[in-house]
């Protein structure tokens, strides 16, 4: 019996002839097509479709709406219906509101939030402003972009500066807009460092904290509320057919433009003009020299040195994956054994699956998590949280999943790339 993979939770309506165009307000459909790893998975990605970081043995899966099965088939790929939302009608977020769809905290509470934490603990926390959003530069509204340093402060803490006397692991949520599960994951993981076992254990560990690395597309989520939209990408964008944006983990400048991304501005996997176009991604490049030595050659085979320190942590859903690089490439790196034995840890904590993305999914270029391996040699991870079916599966599972069902596992991991990050290799 077929897993049936949940996109927007509960309620969803199962079909399995394709849909006709409707006028109006239109379901969104998540759609099973045949693209074994290899040669047919690479086309379809190459061709712009939403595709899902999610498979289900030859089969992956393709988020449209009423007229993408007729576009799959013009393209080769037949398909079939797997799950169907129609619109509803429900009220949008307020302004003011500092959460939605039962308990996501916006943008607005999610910075706060780090402010909040500082003033409580000045000995632990500092919160550090690296840049802001592309609404921000235009003067359209935007955030600042920040992150937080929780450790037991010393001096040289937390400086920006890839000399700072600790080892250092960065963890990140919602690059991609629409996977709030890692947003949630990102404030109780800040909680519990100030205020658990965990805090014990920062006497000789700095932990940096993004909980919104895209703001402006967050926003876009949030504008929903009980309905969130389902936006993946930033906000600068000319798209006038489809979702406006730039791809930020297809933008980054390791083997940008290359497998699994799209130079069509209306994909949900655009690339941007550029490697290294958006300013969310220029602003985490630079952060990441700052806090990071470079300790890699500039081959695709090099290997970082063993006295390289940190890891990053980029938090995405779903899955259940723990992705390491390279991503563009099956190609192993030349760290390959340590970043494999890591990746083998944290999934044996959550019951995820390991390995690189082509080994598991697909390939694509532009990543970020490649980029800090090939810019710095840091070790980096992709963590795809949360199954691709049932209740709590998908992009938008209940509020009280992420206590009940993520957080149990993501907590154990989280610990578990706290303690690698001393002497990764």
């Amino acid at each position: 019996m077929r897993t049936a993979v949940a996109l927007l939770a509960c309620l969803a309506l199962l079909f399995s002839p394709a849909p006709a165009p409707a006028k109006g307000p239109q379901a969104t459909y998540v759609l099973r097509v045949p693209a074994p790893m290899g040669d047919s998975a690479q086309r379809l990605l190459g061709l712009g479709y939403d595709v899902l970081e999610q498979r289900d043995g030859a089969d992956l899966f393709v988020v449209g709406d009423p007229q993408t099965s007729q576009k799959l088939r013009g393209d080769g790929f037949p398909s079939t219906v797997e799950t169907a939302m129609p619109p509803t009608q429900r009220a949008p977020r307020s302004l003011g509101d500092a959460t939605y769809y039962g308990g996501y905290r916006t943008v607005t509470a999610q910075l706060a939030h780090l402010n909040e934490v500082a003033r409580a603990h000045p000995d632990l926390a500092t919160v550090v402003d690296y840049g802001d959003s592309w609404r921000k530069t235009q003067g359209g509204g935007g955030h600042d972009l920040k992150a937080i340093c929780i450790t037991r402060k010393s001096p040289g803490d937390c400086a920006l500066t890839p000399t700072a006397p600790k080892p250092r692991l960065f963890v990140m949520g919602q690059l991609h807009a629409r996977e709030i599960t890692t947003g949630d994951m990102a404030w109780r993981f800040i909680d519990d460092l100030v205020g658990s076992d965990l805090t014990a254990k920062l006497g000789d560990l700095e932990v940096w904290v993004v909980p919104i690395a895209n703001p402006d597309g967050v926003e876009i989520v949030e504008s929903g509320g009980d309905t969130p939209v389902l936006h993946r990408k930033n906000a600068n964008g000319t798209c006038t057919s489809g979702p406006r944006g730039v791809d930020l983990n297809r933008n980054a400048g390791s083997h940008w433009g290359e497998v699994g991304s799209s130079a069509n501005k209306c994909s949900e996997t655009y690339q941007g003009p550029r490697a290294d176009s958006e300013v969310e991604v220029q602003a985490l490049e630079s952060l990441w020299r700052k806090l990071y030595r470079d300790t890699r050659a500039p081959s695709d085979t090099a290997a970082a040195s063993a006295d390289t320190t940190g890891a990053v942590i980029s938090m995405h859903s779903f899955g259940d994956y723990v992705l390491f690089p390279w991503g563009w490439s099956t190609q192993k790196t030349g760290n390959d054994a340590a970043l494999r034995k890591m990746a083998n840890d944290q999934a044996a904590l959550s019951g995820f699956a390991a390995g690189q993305p082509g080994e598991l999914l697909y390939n694509a270029s532009g990543a970020t998590d490649d980029w800090v391996y090939d810019d710095l040699g840091v070790p980096s991870f992709v963590w795809e949280i949360g199954a691709g079916s049932g209740r709590c599966g998908g992009f938008l599972p209940p509020f009280s999943c992420q206590q009940d069902v993520h957080w149990p596992k993501v907590r154990p991991m989280l610990v578990s790339a706290m303690n690698a990050a001393k002497r990764p290799y």
